[in-house]
């Protein structure tokens, strides 16, 4: 774990639909150069025989950058669910939804790899993924 990064997990009492499969493209919503990321696994899913793996809000994702700087294209990165368009219902009973599908880019322990993400963060990410906080500007 990197000097400095202090606690990095924590724990939401919402479970969110799972609707990113795998093969799923994410908009890269922080400032790491990437663009475009596709998801090729879901770490920590153990599911059903040939039943693809399900990602959602909070969950982190192995993914290849498909579009973005050249340096960081066709890497494979660890990141973090932090929006998807599917609704999913919170424990007070509302529902959220957004207009896309994003991820940040996270090293293993959580941290973020940029200093800075785009657009509304979910608030079940950043209860999950502590260190998301401190780069988001809106937190829904």
């Amino acid at each position: 774990m990197a000097k400095g990064a202090g606690a990095t997990r924590g724990r939401s009492p919402v479970r969110p639909g799972r609707a990113l499969v795998t093969g799923s493209r994410l908009i890269c919503a922080d400032n790491t150069g990437a663009k475009e990321l596709e998801v090729i696994a879901v770490m920590g899913y153990s599911g059903v025989k040939r039943r693809y793996p399900k990602a959602g809000v909070g969950d982190m994702v192995f993914a290849s950058v498909k579009k973005g700087r050249p340096n960081v294209r066709k890497t494979v990165v660890n990141a973090v669910v932090v929006r998807q368009r599917k609704e999913y219902r919170r424990l007070d009973g509302s529902r959220i939804k957004f207009e896309d599908n994003a991820a940040v880019i996270t090293s293993p322990e959580g941290v973020p790899k940029g200093s800075e993400a785009r657009g509304p963060i979910a608030k079940e990410a950043v209860e999950r993924w502590l260190k998301i906080s401190g780069i988001s500007s809106i937190i829904v």
